[in-house]
């Protein structure tokens, strides 16, 4: 793909990309699906599911092989780690943290990206999957909302194979080359949400759609029916490791 001038410029991406990208092709062979949904230029919100710890370098590289340089909002806790800590920053990266006043200026931080005319990418569920089955769980309004914020395009992503890599909450599969698909759905029509963006019933609403298609295109690329009712943690007894509460 043609690349856009924030992947031709010069910049901190470069020397990483040298380094992740074949490095992540002796782990994955991707294909990439809907490659035309991903805008060359200009601001969007890419929102993925999310069921194993390697899947960010995946969306990344998925991303940067079509053109476009991967900004993440990222866990605040990652940037604390040494060298990915500095790679992050370095890059762009969007550190949220838990508390409620700092998440707000973390979203004015995307929000500052989109301006720049740059994209971000928004994990729809927030976290990885807690579902058995690895299909998304409930969504996170993060994505709907720095998108109805700034009028920016909602693109849902879906990517299934990197569990066989890396499985959730497991060891690194090594040495294994797993076919990994990534695809790209059409930018969400938000207009019917434009008139209240702020509003918790709007935004659970839009979240719901936007969980809607990914968990689709998921059902997809999986060749199985998606569950009838998407896993709730808060309803299914789960703590924050995912893991089954006595």
């Amino acid at each position: 793909m043609a690349a856009s001038p924030e992947k031709s410029r010069p910049s901190a991406f470069w020397p990483l990309a040298a380094i992740i990208v074949p490095i992540t092709g002796l782990f994955a062979r991707i294909e990439i699906r809907g490659a035309e949904n991903l805008p060359r230029e200009g601001a969007y919100v890419l929102a993925p599911n999310h069921n194993s710890e390697f899947d960010p370098v995946i969306v990344a590289v998925a991303v940067w092989r079509l053109g476009r340089a991967p900004r993440f909002m990222a866990k605040e806790s990652l940037f604390k780690v040494p060298v990915l800590g500095a790679a992050l920053k370095a890059t762009g990266m969007v550190p949220v943290p838990r508390t409620s006043t700092s998440a707000n200026q973390s979203m004015k931080a995307a929000e500052q990206i989109a301006r720049d005319g740059r994209g971000v990418i928004v994990y729809a569920e927030g976290t990885l999957t807690r579902d058995p089955d690895l299909w998304p769980m409930r969504g996170k309004t993060g994505a709907v909302r720095l998108a109805l914020a700034g009028d920016l395009p909602l693109i849902p992503m879906a990517q299934w194979g990197v569990q066989q890599i890396l499985p959730r909450y497991g060891k690194l599969k090594f040495p294994r080359r797993a076919h990994v698909v990534v695809e790209i759905g059409p930018a969400m029509d938000l207009s019917a949400y434009a008139d209240a963006p702020t509003q918790p019933a709007t935004l659970t609403k839009a979240t719901d759609e936007m969980m809607n298609r990914i968990t689709a295109m998921l059902s997809g690329i999986r060749g199985l029916p998606a569950p009838a009712e998407r896993w709730n943690p808060s309803q299914h007894g789960q703590n924050e490791t995912g893991r089954l509460e006595s």
